[in-house]
């Protein structure tokens, strides 16, 4: 047999008992290109929302420190109360509501105060909101997601 012959040949396959002739190469046709490109194109969007999902976290994080420091800030504006011989810190709505509104002024990322007041005279309650976008707009993820903390500081006089 000459090399162009036993191309043409077919090649038998035994399964289940039986022979079954096909030809050489013959479903070996096509390109892999559309599988590498599709394939690709969702490990980039894949990569894509893992880097906003990170960057989300990362905006709450942020957040959650501002209230946080905004809390820290209110509590930080109590009044000491002289009753006999007891002393003890006494803080109200207006002054950690003007505390944390000097905190939150600082910033000039669209951080805005929620509320801040004190729920029992002790601690300090912070609520701050700002709104997070993606860091390249596409129909993924959401173009505009508000995100919200709150940031709770406890007063102690000993």
């Amino acid at each position: 047999m000459n090399g162009g012959a036993w191309a043409r040949q077919r090649v038998t396959d035994r399964g289940a008992g039986r022979s079954q002739a096909r030809p050489v190469g013959a479903d070996d046709r096509g390109s892999t290109l559309p599988l590498v490109l599709g394939y690709l194109v969702l490990a980039i969007a894949l990569i894509y929302v893992c880097v906003c999902a990170t960057d989300l976290y990362i905006a709450q994080k942020r957040l959650d420190s501002v209230a946080d420091a905004a809390a820290l800030a209110g509590a930080d504006g109590f009044r000491l109360q002289v009753e006999g011989a007891a002393v003890h810190a006494e803080l109200e709505d207006a002054e950690v509501a003007d505390q944390a509104a000097a905190v939150v002024a600082v910033l000039d990322d669209g951080t805005e105060l929620v509320s801040a007041d004190s729920p029992d005279g002790l601690s300090a309650r912070v609520t701050v909101r700002t709104t997070w976008t993606p860091p390249l707009l596409s129909d993924l993820v959401p173009s505009m997601v508000t995100i919200q903390a709150t940031g709770t500081s406890r007063t102690a006089l000993e």
